[in-house]
């Protein structure tokens, strides 16, 4: 296994300190937090150029930072949507733009979406950027230039986030068995893929 130079945006998170301690047993990791230095906002497309400035060497990234907030539909004007979007959707597609220039030959991107069965209340604006960004990545793909591959995990519920919100509905995944989608994207050949944890 050749060993990398792996950049993880949301290493503060409770998946991304999970996929931080998995990938972190065969390769070099940068944990890269909203306060950590190098640190990133992917709601400012700057702060990426410079993250990449900073961390000029890195074979793959792996973005687990993009969250959307639950919202009644009645309540998402043009506003509310386009920021509920802004991060998730459009923040990611700017890490992957700039990843695409920035990126040692063959490396990798993988960015986080999400995946529900059913419908969820509030989730509406959520649908459309997970929606958005399987679309956006399986057409991406073929693309990208210099061997460069990009996919995107849908990790649906997360066991320590649904019990941290005291939530007892919904059965979750560890968030180390999530992680593995990580690796296995960070350290496989497939591109354009939405990786799922199996039913």
């Amino acid at each position: 296994m050749t060993r990398r130079k792996v950049l993880v945006i949301g290493a503060g998170g409770t998946l991304g300190r999970a996929v931080v301690a998995a990938l972190a047993e065969r390769h070099d990791v940068v944990a890269v937090t909203r306060s950590s230095d190098p640190g990133v906002d992917l709601g400012v497309p700057q702060q990426i150029d410079t993250l990449f400035d900073a961390v000029p060497d890195a074979d793959a990234v792996v973005c687990t930072a993009a969250g959307v907030q639950l919202a009644a539909f009645g309540t998402l004007d043009d506003a509310a949507l386009a920021q509920a979007l802004h991060a998730k959707l459009f923040g990611q597609i700017a890490l992957l733009r700039r990843a695409a220039s920035r990126l040692r030959d063959g490396g990798s991107v993988t960015l986080t979406g999400g995946r529900f069965d059913g419908v969820l209340p509030g989730g509406s604006a959520g649908a459309l950027a997970n929606a958005g960004l399987e679309a956006f990545v399986a057409q991406a793909a073929p693309e990208l230039p210099r061997g460069l591959r990009v996919n995107v995990i849908a990790p649906g519920w997360v066991q320590e986030t649904l019990d941290g919100l005291g939530l007892r509905g919904p059965k979750g995944t560890p968030a180390r068995e999530v992680a593995r989608l990580y690796v296995a994207a960070v350290e496989g050949a497939m591109s354009g893929q939405a990786l799922r944890v199996a039913a």
